[in-house]
């Protein structure tokens, strides 16, 4: 990486950092979270990266938001993400940054090194799809901490907040954080046949089993190859949500993207509408049995 300093310089108040379905009046016990879902690319970010916006797009949860929407239409509560994933990932701790990233980075500052940051998928993503290096410089330190305050924080929230709600009401939330994975790595994992669906429960440890169960026999009944925790068995959000004592779980979708789209082209494919009519399908039956515990 160049060893320049960058000087990006965000506009916070012109960005629209997610949006929210069904927040207000609450009818089910289960709340969609979309963290990867987003599009928008601040445009003095992109005047520091080395990426175009297609390149950029790879690594979104390609029209998620778009394959629940009979599920949202039915009024079960969901919260998009609308800023990319590559500007700062909210399904990241904060503290999972890349010192060698940053010209000033704070010698006392406490860290997280772990895996993501390792592979330069921190909560600041240091490469693209392609593991070619976003950024032709080093970052503020300064400047990153903006992001997390006014795009990470603000989403982090607005989910509190609605699972606060859920709550209220119900006295438990399973919180769906909902996802899209790339088919090389669901053939790569089983080569059998691919892996269609994929639930992350963090083992079995961040929701009832039966709920788990529940949704992928869903799938199953609909044909689908259906693993838990492979290739993916929870991230941040999964984690971080996960309250049991407090009633409150978390589960991970991933949904192969090859199903539905063309992932070369960021287009929809020719079993979007079924996949999509499916997945919403599946969710609204959870969402049924959960109002019936």
């Amino acid at each position: 990486m160049d060893k320049k300093q960058l000087n990006i310089k965000i506009n916070y108040k012109d960005i629209k950092v997610f949006s929210t379905y069904n927040a207000e009046h609450v009818e089910f016990p289960l709340i969609l979270s979309v963290p990867h879902g987003g599009q928008y690319f601040p445009p003095q970010f992109l005047q520091n990266v080395q990426s175009d916006v297609n390149t950029l797009r790879h690594n979104e949860d390609l029209f998620v938001d778009e394959l629940l929407q009979d599920a949202v239409d039915a009024g079960i509560p969901m919260l998009k993400m609308e800023v990319a994933r590559s500007f700062v990932d909210v399904n990241r701790n904060k503290l999972e940054l890349d010192p060698a990233m940053y010209f000033n980075y704070p010698q006392e500052q406490e860290m997280l090194f772990d895996k993501h940051c390792r592979a330069g998928l921190g909560v600041i993503h240091r490469i693209n799809y392609k593991r070619e290096n976003l950024y032709n410089g080093l970052l503020d330190y300064d400047e990153v901490q903006n992001r997390l305050r006014y795009i990470y924080d603000v989403y982090h929230q607005q989910l509190q907040k609605m699972i606060e709600a859920v709550l209220k009401k119900f006295g438990f939330c399973l919180v769906l954080d909902c996802h899209s994975m790339p088919s090389k790595i669901c053939s790569i994992i089983d080569d059998r046949s691919g892996i269609d669906i994929c639930l992350g429960n963090l083992f079995s440890q961040s929701c009832p089993q039966d709920m788990s169960d529940f949704l992928a026999g869903q799938f199953w009944s609909k044909n689908y190859n259906v693993e838990f925790n492979c290739p993916y068995s929870g991230a941040f959000i999964t984690f971080n949500y996960c309250q049991p004592r407090q009633k409150t779980y978390t589960l991970q979708l991933e949904i192969n993207r090859g199903l539905y789209a063309d992932e070369d082209r960021l287009a929809k494919g020719e079993n979007f509408a079924a996949v999509a009519a499916d997945v919403s399908e599946s969710v609204v039956a959870l969402a049924d049995n959960l109002l019936r515990r």
